[in-house]
């Protein structure tokens, strides 16, 4: 089994998951600051 490794199998899905994490959290982080951007600065009325 030439070549063959487990961590390089591991890391590709791992990567593919990673990103799809990654974007996931990226898109509530932005929805996050818009909310607060629009609330206004007074933590109390958000």
């Amino acid at each position: 089994m030439a070549g063959h490794s487990k961590w390089a199998n591991i890391k590709h899905k791992k990567g593919a998951a990673d990103a799809k994490r990654g974007k996931i959290f990226t898109t509530l982080s932005k929805a996050i600051t818009l909310a607060a951007r629009e609330g206004g600065g007074d933590p109390d009325t958000n």
